[in-house]
C-alpha cells in the first residue's frame, strides 16, 4: 500500500497527464482566444453587434476589457419565462455596487422559425461552429458521458432515455457535441446531424470498479491500489470538464449547456473494495476485510470518508470557476435513479451506514454541481424528461445583458454578480459572477495577433508531406558516426500505400544506388536482395510486423552523395523512379554534431519492452503515427574529444510553444540517446520535438516533426 507521499506523487502525475489529453492539445489546431467576456479585445477593435442595443434603440458597439455579459432567467411563480421586461426593469450590481447596462437582449428559442431566418447550415470546422453558435436561435449543448463513475447497467437505462429525448426534443438548429474523460477538446465534434448523436449515447458503456484497461493510459496505473486508481480517474474526469469550460469559452460567451451524466464523486474508497493491484478486481483475495460488512464503520473510516469528501469539493471548485467564468451551465443526471444506496447486490457486503453516506456524498457534489453553476441536478429520478426539458427550456428563453464594470478589475479575481427585477413575484436565476482578466491578460490581449510559426518550425513541418503523387515508397536517410572517419548512412524504405490497382504492381523492393562526388560508388544493390545479399552494404527487413519495410547501412565519405532509387515490382518491372543529393557531414569536425534523428515505434507493450533493449531496430520513415502507438526517438550527439555534452528535449505544438519537457535517455555502452514519447497523452495533430544539446563551448538544436493520427 503506497504511503501518502506516493499517492500524492501518483494523482499529480495523473493531473499533468490528464491536462495533456485536454487541455495542451487545445494549442494543436490554433484555435481562437476565447471569446468570453472577461477575455480583454485590444484597444483598436471595435466589434460589432447588431442584436444589442442599448435601451433607446440605439445600435451599440463594445470595445475594451471591461465589458461583462451575464444571462437572466426570469420566471413567474408558476416557472414559466417572463419575457415582457425592459432594460430598465433589470439592475445589475458588481460586489454591491450598481451598473449601468449597456447591452440588452432577450433569447427566445422556439421550435418555429422567424419569417425570412437563415436556415441552419451544415458545420464540419471550427470556424462553421463559430459562426453558427453566435446565432440567437441556436442552442449550444455538449453532452459528458463520465464512463469512469457510471456502472455499466446504469448507463445503458440512462441511454434509453436520453437516446429518446434527443430524437423527440431538440431543434435542427441545436448544435450538440458528446464527450467522455478521455475525449480531447479539439476532437469534440459539434453537429446538427442527431441520429449520429443518438447512435453515440446508445452506445455507452459505464465502467465504474472496473479496472480492466481499455488503452494505454489506463494500462499505465492498472497496476496500483485501486484506491489510487479511483483518484486518478477524478482528476482525469475533472481536467476533462475544466477543459470543456475553457473551450465552450471560446466559442461563444452566451448560455451553453452541459449535460453532464455521473454518479458522483467522492474521494474515499471503503475497505471492502480496496486492492493492492487494482488489475486484481475489488474483491482480491489480498484484502482480508472484503467480507467484513463493518470494516468501513469504524470511527477512524468515518474520519477518512469526513476528509476525504472535503477534498472533493476542493476539486471541483476549478470546475465551477471555469463555468462561471465561461458562462456555462452543469446539469447532472444521476443514472441511478431513485437509488436506496450507492452499492449494488454484487458490493452487499459493505454495511447499511456506509452505503447510504457514500450515496448522500455522491448526490450531494451532483447538486452542488448544478448549484455553482446555474444547472439544475436531475438526482432521485427515474423518469429524466423532466430535468431534461428544464435544460433545454433554460437554454431557449433568458435575457443577454451587458455592461462596462466600473471596477474594471485585472486582478484575476472572481467577482460577484447580482441581477435584480423591479417586479414582483418574479423568480432570478443567473451566473453568480465571473473570474476577472490579470494585467498579463492584457499585455497578451494587446500584443496583437501571435506571430506566425518561426521559419524553422515550418521546415520541420514541411518535412510531414506525403511524397510526390505517384510515388510508391516513403524514405528515410540517416547518419551518424561510421568507421576510419567516414560517415555512416542508414536507408529505410516501405511502400506508401496498399495493393496497387493492378495485380503484381506492388513495390517489393528498391534498387539503390549511392554515389560520391568524385565518381565512385560506395553502394550499390537491391532491398532486400532476392538471396539474401545485400551489395556492399548490410540489407535486411523490419522484422514480421513490417515485412516490406527494409534498410542498408554503408560508409561513406564526407560530402556530397548522389543516390539514385528505384521501386521495383516482385516481376523486377521498375515502378518509378528517383534522384537525390545529400550533404553527408563530418563527424570527425571538431564542431558539435548530432546524427539524425530516428524514429522507431512499437504497437504494443510487448514490442515496447523489445525495442528499448533492440539497439539494431530499424526505424520507420513514417512521420505519421496513432496515438495508440508508443515511440522512440534515437539519435547520437557527438562532442570534441571527451565532453560528454548536456541533451535536454523539448514537446512543441505546431506553432513552436513548448508544451512540456520530455525525458531522455543518457547514452550509455556506445549506445545512442533515448527520447519516450507516448502520444496516447496528445490529441491528434502535427507535433515538433525540439533536441538541445550544449556543452560549455557550443549549442546546437534540431527540430524534428511527427503527425498523429486518432
Amino acid at each position: 500500500m503506497p504511503n501518502s507521499s506516493a499517492l500524492q506523487r501518483l494523482v499529480l502525475l495523473a493531473i499533468v497527464f490528464a491536462a495533456f489529453v485536454v487541455v495542451g492539445e487545445a494549442q494543436q489546431q490554433e484555435p481562437a482566444e476565447p471569446t468570453g467576456p472577461e477575455v480583454p479585445e485590444t484597444s483598436e477593435s471595435v466589434l460589432t453587434d447588431t442584436n444589442n442595443s442599448q435601451p433607446d434603440g440605439r445600435e451599440v458597439f463594445r470595445s475594451g476589457i471591461n465589458f461583462v455579459r451575464v444571462d437572466v432567467t426570469v420566471t413567474d411563480e408558476d416557472g414559466n419565462h417572463v419575457s415582457d421586461l425592459q432594460a430598465s426593469d433589470f439592475e445589475v450590481y458588481e460586489d454591491g455596487e450598481l451598473q449601468s447596462i449597456e447591452s440588452f437582449e432577450l433569447i427566445e428559442i422556439t421550435a418555429i422559425s422567424e419569417p425570412g431566418a437563415e436556415p441552419p447550415r451544415r458545420v464540419s470546422t471550427r470556424d462553421d461552429i463559430v459562426r453558427e453558435a453566435a446565432r440567437s436561435d441556436v442552442r449550444l449543448i455538449v453532452i459528458f458521458f463520465d464512463y469512469y463513475h457510471v456502472r455499466f447497467g446504469n448507463g445503458k437505462q440512462a441511454a434509453l432515455q436520453v437516446a429518446e429525448f434527443i430524437q423527440n426534443n431538440l431543434l435542427p438548429t441545436d448544435l450538440v457535441a458528446v464527450m467522455y474523460p478521455l475525449t480531447p477538446v479539439t476532437d469534440l465534434y459539434f453537429t446538427r446531424n442527431h441520429e449520429m448523436i443518438q447512435e453515440q449515447v446508445n452506445n455507452w458503456h459505464g465502467r465504474k470498479y472496473e479496472y480492466i484497461p481499455e488503452n494505454r493510459f489506463e494500462a499505465e496505473y492498472s497496476y496500483y491500489p485501486t484506491e489510487v486508481v479511483e483518484l486518478i480517474r477524478n482528476q482525469v474526469t475533472f481536467s476533462a470538464l475544466h477543459g470543456l469550460m475553457i473551450h465552450l469559452g471560446g466559442i461563444r460567451d452566451s448560455r451553453k449547456s452541459v449535460l453532464l451524466v455521473s454518479e458522483g464523486y467522492t474521494n474515499y474508497l471503503p475497505p471492502q473494495l480496496r486492492a493492492f493491484s487494482a488489475e486484481d478486481g475489488p474483491n482480491s483475495r489480498t484484502n482480508p476485510l472484503v467480507g467484513d460488512p463493518f470494516a468501513g464503520e469504524s470511527s477512524f473510516e468515518q474520519t477518512t470518508q469526513i476528509f476525504a469528501d472535503a477534498q472533493i469539493l476542493h476539486d471541483l471548485q476549478r470546475i465551477f470557476s471555469m463555468a462561471n467564468r465561461f458562462n456555462t451551465s452543469i446539469y447532472p443526471l444521476d443514472p441511478r435513479g431513485l437509488a436506496v444506496g450507492e452499492y449494488d447486490l454484487s458490493q452487499r457486503s459493505i454495511a447499511g451506514g456506509t452505503n447510504s453516506r457514500m450515496l448522500r456524498t455522491t448526490q450531494d457534489t451532483l447538486r452542488r454541481i448544478a448549484e455553482e453553476t446555474d444547472g439544475r441536478a436531475i438526482v432521485n429520478q427515474n423518469n429524466f424528461e423532466v430535468g431534461l426539458q428544464q435544460m433545454l427550456y433554460d437554454a431557449s428563453a433568458y435575457y443577454l445583458l451587458g455592461y462596462d464594470s466600473l471596477q474594471a478589475p485585472t486582478d484575476g479575481e472572481f467577482h460577484e454578480i447580482d441581477v435584480r427585477v423591479r417586479r414582483e413575484g418574479v423568480r432570478v436565476r443567473s451566473r453568480r459572477g465571473y473570474w476577472a482578466v490579470t494585467e498579463l491578460d492584457v499585455e497578451r490581449a494587446l500584443a496583437g495577433p501571435a506571430n506566425e510559426p518561426p521559419k524553422a518550425i515550418n521546415t520541420a513541418l514541411s518535412a510531414l508531406a506525403e511524397p510526390r503523387r505517384g510515388y510508391l515508397v516513403r524514405t528515410w536517410i540517416g547518419t551518424s558516426r561510421g568507421d576510419d572517419g567516414r560517415t555512416r548512412v542508414t536507408f529505410v524504405w516501405e511502400p506508401t500505400r496498399g495493393q496497387s490497382t493492378r495485380p503484381g504492381d506492388d513495390p517489393a523492393r528498391v534498387l539503390l544506388t549511392a554515389m560520391g562526388d568524385t565518381g565512385g560508388a560506395f553502394f550499390r544493390g537491391r532491398i532486400p536482395e532476392r538471396d539474401g545479399a545485400s551489395g556492399r552494404g548490410l540489407a535486411r527487413g523490419a522484422g514480421a510486423s513490417d515485412p516490406l519495410m527494409s534498410s542498408a547501412t554503408f560508409d561513406v565519405d564526407p560530402g556530397t552523395l548522389k543516390l539514385s532509387i528505384a521501386v521495383e515490382a516482385a516481376g523486377g518491372n521498375v515502378l518509378d523512379r528517383d534522384r537525390q543529393e545529400l550533404e553527408i557531414p563530418d563527424f570527425t569536425s571538431p564542431d558539435l554534431v548530432l546524427s539524425t534523428p530516428a524514429f522507431l515505434r512499437a504497437r504494443n507493450n510487448l514490442q515496447w519492452r523489445q525495442l528499448v533493449e533492440d539497439w539494431d531496430a530499424v526505424p520507420t520513415p513514417s512521420r505519421e503515427f496513432r496515438r495508440t502507438e508508443r515511440l522512440l526517438l534515437r539519435f547520437d550527439a557527438y562532442a570534441p574529444g571527451t565532453v560528454v555534452p548536456d541533451v535536454s528535449a523539448y514537446l512543441l505544438n505546431r506553432v513552436g510553444d513548448r508544451m512540456f519537457p520530455l525525458i531522455v535517455q543518457p547514452s550509455e555502452n556506445g549506445h545512442p540517446y533515448q527520447v519516450d514519447i507516448q502520444p496516447a497523452a496528445l490529441a491528434s495533430g502535427d507535433y515538433v520535438v525540439e533536441l538541445t544539446v550544449r556543452t560549455s563551448a557550443d549549442e546546437l538544436t534540431r527540430l524534428v516533426a511527427f503527425r498523429l493520427t486518432s
